[in-house]
């Protein structure tokens, strides 16, 4: 490919739009173009990138048995009514309506319509296992679409859907899955850590996120110093514990205080000069409908997706002002434990306080040495809270590290979730008709091109690894004016072409800086520049991207050593 050919428009200025690097670079390197918020077109470069990706991908799921299909992007909203997802998915959805006033909607994930497609096709045993995989389009109506292709409305997925005869046949398909994603966001340049993670509006009792590292990253990834334990911070785990520990020994007498005007842990430790570990927060919440207490430590903040799984309640919602006051006789900031009818959960830490501050259920007043046992009783004990760097493992006896992670795929066990609720069964060896057992496995493949460059890049510009490189080596004449220059340029382009490297040349008549410039913001791997002091020795000088480092190397000698370097792969990545 010619530079001058190459539909590459570059830009000098970051444009005002782009927050992080990947956004700002893959604007400025002319990968991508906003067509809208959170909806872009891809330039010749990135699109290059993300068939590299597609590449990976399907030699990937094809190695584990995958087999490619294509689904349609607009679903039947009925599909969707079977599941019960169609109120559930909420307004991030794209619904559509067509001229018989028939409602659709915008793909936004695959289970129904392949669970579908399967029911109507599989019917035995003998058609088991199955392992059906997609790349295409997905649309999600983020509320606030932002950093380039991290969180679009538009934005390119693969997603494979496992469909088995038992839990046992689902844990293979599941690890063999999980196992390749390992592969290819190597592959990629970006190598992933697996995390314990939520499901979501997805479903299903296990799964795990890929996450690439990452000082952009949307969310905060939990791992512990000594083993392989790894969590998203939503799902990460307390250390297990056992029943709350009694001090009746010190238990000293309850006595209430005048608290006026300080109705938050801030205020109340400063006014009394306590610790907030010292206080005990009661925080009320519905679960469908009906009034709850949560008991954790006042330096502690309550997980509501743990709450909500361990209560196994459809809506958990923090109580109002006015069901507080009805709830506890007191507004909001003053509600505690004692003298409480309503059902009272704690956090396992919370276990361990004794001769606590908490509030008095009366307006301005907290109580003083609350002692549980004493003076109230829980339903029950469970891991409720948030859990942050410098917290124990909860599977060994190291300390949890946190460090920001870029989401790039997950995988779910699904069980029957979809198939008893879409009626999609198979006949068992005995004849016995059964829900197929399903996981489904999602990558995202234009987000792993932002998460390849917040990895991989300088003040220069992006650094692309070998495999997903557009392109990668270019050739840079210095002086296009001089015909020797020029000619040796396009006979070492040619000679690269013909052993099948992919190559630019840059034979625009622009001032050398312009084009190293060039060169190195898109990130081509390799640039050899031709000048004349070189060329007169009989050297060209090869330039690797990552680390700037420049060899000459002898003019006929330049094919042999750009395939030795490709092999390796090393010296470039």
């Amino acid at each position: 490919m010619l530079m001058s050919e190459l539909y590459s428009p570059t830009l000098r200025e970051t444009p005002a739009e782009a927050e992080i690097a990947s956004h700002q670079l893959m604007l400025r390197a002319g990968l991508l173009r906003r067509s809208a918020a959170g909806i872009y077109s891809y330039l010749p470069l990135g699109l290059r990138v993300i068939r590299k990706i597609e590449k990976i991908i399907r030699e990937e799921m094809d190695a584990i048995g995958g087999q490619e299909v294509l689904l349609p992007i607009i679903q039947p909203a009925e599909l969707w009514h079977e599941t019960g997802r169609w109120s559930d998915y909420g307004e991030e959805m794209f619904r559509l309506t067509d001229r018989q006033k028939r409602k659709f909607c915008l793909g936004p994930t695959h289970e129904e319509i392949i669970t579908v497609l399967v029911r109507s096709e599989v019917r035995s045993y003998r058609q088991l296992p199955l392992r059906l995989y997609q790349i295409q389009n997905k649309y999600r109506d983020e509320i606030r679409p932002r950093f380039g292709l991290m969180r679009g409305r538009e934005f390119i997925m693969k997603d494979m859907y496992s469909f088995d005869r038992d839990e046992k046949d689902l844990d293979k398909s599941y690890w063999a899955a999980y196992r390749a994603y390992e592969r290819i966001f190597k592959r990629c340049g970006a190598p992933a850590r697996p995390v314990e993670a939520d499901s979501g509006a997805i479903g299903g009792d296990v799964t795990h996120e890929f996450m690439v590292l990452a000082d952009a990253g949307e969310d905060l990834v939990l791992y512990c110093s000594t083993c392989e334990y790894a969590a998203n911070a939503v799902q990460a785990e307390g250390r297990p514990r056992q029943a709350a520990v009694s001090h009746p020994a010190q238990m000293e007498e309850l006595r209430k205080i005048a608290t006026p005007g300080a109705s938050t842990i801030e205020e109340i430790t400063s006014l009394l000069e306590i610790k907030a570990e010292e206080c005990l927060k009661t925080l009320i919440y519905l679960a469908d409908g009906k009034p709850v207490g949560v008991l954790i430590r006042g330096d502690h903040s309550l997980n509501e997706l743990k709450l909500q799984k361990f209560l196994d309640c459809e809506a958990l919602e923090l109580a109002d002002d006015e069901t507080i006051l009805k709830t506890t006789g007191a507004p909001v900031g003053f509600a505690g434990p004692v003298g409480l009818t309503i059902p009272l959960y704690a956090d396992y830490d919370a276990a361990d306080l004794f001769n606590a501050v908490t509030g008095a259920n009366e307006a301005g007043y907290h109580l003083l040495n609350v002692n549980m046992g004493r003076d109230y009783n829980v339903a029950s004990f469970a891991d409720l809270r948030e859990i942050n760097p410098g917290d124990p493992c909860p599977r060994c006896d190291g300390f949890l590290k946190g460090a920001r992670g870029i989401e790039v795929g997950q995988v779910f066990k699904l069980g029957t979730k979809y198939s008893e609720a879409l009626g999609a069964t198979f006949l068992r060896e005995d004849g016995e008709e059964t829900p197929l057992v399903m996981g489904c496995y999602g990558i995202g493949v234009s987000r792993t091109v932002a998460a390849v460059i917040e990895q991989n890049h300088d003040q220069d510009g992006i650094i692309w690894p070998l495999s997903i490189a557009p392109y990668q080596v270019i050739v840079v004449p210095v002086n296009s004016r001089d015909p020797k220059q020029t000619e040796t340029a396009r006979l070492v382009y040619q000679e690269l072409q013909a052993a099948g490297i992919e190559v630019v040349l840059d034979d625009r008549q622009e001032r050398p800086g312009v084009k190293f410039k060039d060169a190195d913001l898109i990130g081509f791997p390799l640039r050899i520049t031709i000048g004349a002091k070189s060329l007169a020795q009989g050297n060209l000088e090869l330039t690797i991207r990552k680390d700037k480092k420049t060899i000459f190397v002898p003019k006929k000698e330049i094919v042999a050593h750009i395939k030795g370097i490709l092999k390796d792969r090393e010296i470039c990545e």
